[in-house]
């Protein structure tokens, strides 16, 4: 490899860092703009006449069709063209959107609104996972994209304190506004100083052909290769589907959390919001300690299953600190066995996402993280909401305003099932990790 050619596949592990750290900053923006509507379901209810359908409808389905479905389209995009410009340009899209939440004068003006958000938001993770896994080894990866994925329990920090106390300050629409605009500037600054690495940097099979401006003689595959190489993957199988219902009840739940506490335990909405940021922010431990776990005792024991174990048992125990929170009458409990659900709760995200990462080839990274936020998302974030907002509705006449509190013990139950797709998976995961990294020394050899 020529001299320049080197110089350009070389970054610092300042660079590496600051490069995290503001694919960091873009996922809290994300999350705020997406997790704030949670804080403002009932003044919007109120104001607009809604049902719990209806803002299960806005919370969930709206959001998440688009977000899936344009995620994978856009994620090939990424394995073709540059991920940071993709990404820039979503960050503005959802940015504007989100702002435009608090001009809706009807539930169709909010849910076209939240469809924009959706659109937008389709383009962040993937090219940001594909950036990070050529960025760090696989050594480090799940640590890696822990971090990142700590944009989850940050964002959802601060759109959980505003938006409680914009509710009660500012106005919903006003908060809006608040919060929607500061994320085109983030995305200005990613534009202009986020560069391009050379795909597959991390893994040691660089050649030329990969560099920057170079046209690749290995071709990134049509999508519905990619789709095939993992459907084959028995244990990418498994952890799609227990990443989709792990996300069935973390969405269902985040979506609600906030009207089950106004209408259970009488919180204003300022107290509620300082509340659940509490429970956001302590989830950063968990975040950060799921990729950072299964890192560590994969690497000490050698036997990478612990991908599958760690968010496997993190998954099982959550849930009766899941019950004690909905079903127990005093508010100090039920916001403290929450605060343990918010630690055990985002363990799953970076060996999941890593472990995506891994068992697919260089140019399949970007559209392999976004079938995976496909099944996450659709089963999760679009009938999480929208499936607890039914089941209230259909419990209201026997259980009255409490017919929340009994809707979310239900959607609960799903993380067992999920739990089990975990420890299944784990069993051929070790065989399809294998049969990947010798495809990856073919496709190094042939370009």
């Amino acid at each position: 490899m020529s001299e320049p050619l080197k110089e350009q596949r070389e970054f610092s592990p300042a660079y590496r860092n600051y490069a995290l750290g503001i694919l960091f900053v873009g996922y809290i923006v994300n999350f705020v703009d997406r997790s704030i509507l949670s804080l403002l379901l009932e003044p919007i209810k109120i104001e607009l006449s809604l049902s719990d359908s209806q803002l299960g409808l806005l919370g969930g389905l709206a959001f998440a069709v688009f977000y899936t479905f344009l995620g994978i389209p856009i994620a090939a995009l990424a394995d073709r063209r540059s991920r940071v410009k993709i990404l820039a340009v979503s960050m503005v899209i959802w940015s504007a959107m989100t702002a435009l939440c608090g001009l809706a004068a009807n539930f169709w003006g909010l849910l076209l609104a939240r469809i924009g958000v959706g659109v937008g938001e389709a383009g962040a993770s993937p090219p940001s996972h594909s950036l990070i896994s050529d960025y760090f080894p696989i050594e480090k990866r799940a640590t890696a994209l822990s971090i990142y994925a700590l944009g989850i329990p940050f964002g959802t920090m601060i759109g959980s304190y505003v938006g409680g106390w914009g509710a009660d300050t500012i106005g919903w629409r006003n908060t809006f506004f608040l919060v929607g605009l500061p994320g085109i500037f983030v995305a200005t600054v990613i534009l202009f100083t986020l560069r391009e690495p050379p795909r597959g940097m991390s893994d040691g099979k660089l050649s030329a052909a990969d560099m920057p401006g170079a046209a690749p003689k290995v071709e990134a595959p049509a999508v519905k290769e990619v789709l095939a190489f993992l459907w084959a993957k028995v244990s990418f199988r498994h952890l799609s589907f227990a990443a989709g219902l792990h996300a069935f009840v973390s969405y269902g739940a985040s979506t609600w959390n906030a009207p089950f506490f106004t209408r259970v335990h009488n919180m204003s909405s300022t107290d509620l919001g300082a509340a659940l940021a509490l429970v956001a922010g302590v989830g950063a431990i968990g975040t950060f300690a799921g990729g950072y776990l299964s890192d560590k005792l994969s690497d000490r024991t050698g036997d990478k299953r612990w991908y599958f174990w760690v968010p496997g048992i993190a998954t099982a125990l959550m849930v009766p600190f899941q019950l004690v929170a909905y079903l127990y009458d005093g508010t100090v409990a039920a916001i403290a066995s929450l605060c343990i659900v918010g630690i055990l709760g985002p363990v799953y995200l970076g060996p999941s996402f890593a472990m995506t990462q891994a068992l697919v080839s260089l140019r399949m990274r970007a559209v392999a993280s976004a079938i995976l936020l496909f099944v996450l998302n659709l089963i999760g974030m679009g009938l999480g909401p929208y499936l607890v907002g039914i089941l209230s509705d259909l419990l209201n006449p026997t259980f009255g305003i409490e017919s929340i509190r009994y809707a979310l013990c239900v959607a609960v139950l799903v993380n067992l099932w999920a739990g089990v797709h975990y420890f299944v998976g784990a069993r051929t995961m070790r065989g399809d990790l294998l049969e990947t990294e010798a495809m990856n020394e073919r496709l190094a050899q042939a370009s």
